[in-house]
């Protein structure tokens, strides 16, 4: 893992930190795979419902074309 880069202000306030890229696309990877983790526990602990598989497939649809379009 590289050292991270610090961007200052005159009295050393940090403001903002430089990453290699390669280090970056690990973070986002890693968040994104967080966010699954609570999607996942939050999907155990709500109310279950079971629906027909094409119901599922539609709303899933339906779901990422709204992702798209925002």
């Amino acid at each position: 893992m590289a050292t991270p880069q610090f961007i200052t202000d005159n009295s050393g306030k940090k403001l903002a930190v430089v990453l290699p890229m390669k280090e970056y696309n690990r973070m986002l990877e890693d968040l994104e795979e967080l966010e699954d983790v609570k999607a996942y526990d939050k999907a155990m602990n709500g109310k279950k419902e079971f629906i027909p598989l094409d119901k599922a497939l539609k709303e899933i649809e339906a779901t990422r074309k709204k992702k798209k379009n925002v």
